[in-house]
């Protein structure tokens, strides 16, 4: 089948079995194919649909001709030489490149942070991939592609979560992601649990509240990075748009169906966001709500903007203690392979090629 006679069929992966089995409702698609269909192409990684047990011949030839097939060239894999981290640039059939990582867990257990779109809009002012721009919305299925990649590559140990937080932001690709988190949820697809996958914000209040209406079982965590909104804007210019306050008041009706936590990303830049001051402006902003902050070191190898020394971090996640806010210290690893989001696309595109990190101890 011709790219162009499909160019706006589903794929294959984009659908749940309920959804493939809507969509073709009108050739009598049986559930349980339908569902053979996701486990065939998920599971098994076979586009074959006419070998699929007790599905006939003239159905198996309409959902070929219904259903995209294509697949994501993996064009470079980066293993750590430091760490279990590895690094994979894909490329999409209209040539768009993208990239996800795989994240060694405390336990012998593999998670992916993957990308939802080519570029990124937000133009985060640390941020590698808000450099380079927007170029288009993932499809689900070159999300769930991501995930199968990296799974193949890594059979000594299980697959165990998904995190929303490559390039890209995931609730500027609403729909695609939660489709995506979806086909990797069902025990026909991904059979990832839900509470295991992780969706990253910098602070869309609209989708926010759509997603606290819909009540999904995915984590979600907001990017705050500084709890000021005249600093946030700063550093992240969609602080102009939506209120700290009203994205604390979303995050809060998320938190009451999902565990009543509230979980936070905090991304430490040296003389940024480190003062005592961050701290409790947070325990101000969320005075009786439990917190979890997610703290991760910045990579920007432009040099604009430094991690904070033991001394300034100490300083911070004392603050942090203080005010009674738990905290958990995210390794960022993989820096011998630009593992931090949007550098290898960043060379592939007609960047200048980024010095490889100096290693102490090495």
């Amino acid at each position: 089948m011709s790219s162009a006679s499909t160019s706006r069929a589903p794929h294959v992966r984009d659908l749940t079995p309920e959804r493939l089995a809507e969509r073709f409702a009108s050739i009598g698609l049986e559930p349980r194919h339908a569902r053979r269909v996701l486990r065939r192409s998920v599971v098994h990684g076979d586009f074959e649909l006419g070998a699929i047990e007790g599905l006939s011949r003239a159905k198996a030839r309409v959902l070929d001709e219904g259903l995209r097939r294509d697949r994501l060239e993996l064009v470079e894999r980066r293993a750590s030489a430091v760490d279990p981290f590895v690094k994979y640039l894909f490329r999409a059939p209209d040539g768009r490149s993208f990239e996800a990582v795989r994240i060694p867990l405390l336990q012998p257990r593999w998670s992916a942070c993957i990308s939802s779109q080519a570029g990124c809009a937000m133009a985060c002012a640390f941020c590698m991939t808000g450099r380079l721009g927007f170029e288009r919305n993932l499809e689900p299925w070159e999300m769930v592609d991501q995930v199968l990649a990296i799974r193949r590559d890594s059979p000594e140990r299980p697959l165990w979560g998904v995190v929303f937080q490559g390039q890209g932001e995931p609730f500027c690709n609403y729909e695609n992601v939660m489709s995506a988190a979806e086909v990797l949820r069902h025990p026909c697809g991904g059979a990832i649990r839900g509470d295991r996958m992780t969706i990253s914000t910098v602070g869309i209040l609209p989708m926010i509240e759509r997603y606290a209406e819909e009540r999904h079982p995915y984590r979600l965590i907001l990017s705050l990075t500084s709890a000021f909104p005249e600093k946030r804007a700063r550093l992240v210019p969609v602080g102009e748009h939506y209120d700290v306050a009203d994205l604390a008041n979303a995050m809060r009706r998320v938190a009451s169906h999902q565990g009543g936590v509230i979980h936070l990303a905090w991304v430490l830049m040296a003389g940024e966001n480190t003062e005592p001051e961050e701290a409790r402006e947070l325990r101000r902003l969320f005075p009786r709500d439990r917190l979890r902050v997610s703290v991760i070191d910045v990579n920007d190898p432009t040099g604009r903007f430094r991690r904070a020394d033991d001394e300034e971090r100490s300083r911070f996640l004392g603050a942090l203690a203080e005010q009674g806010i738990p905290f958990v210290r995210r390794y960022s690893g993989g820096p011998d392979i630009h593992a931090a989001c949007g550098m290898l696309a960043t060379m592939r595109q007609g960047g200048r090629e980024l010095p490889v990190l100096s290693i102490p101890g090495a």
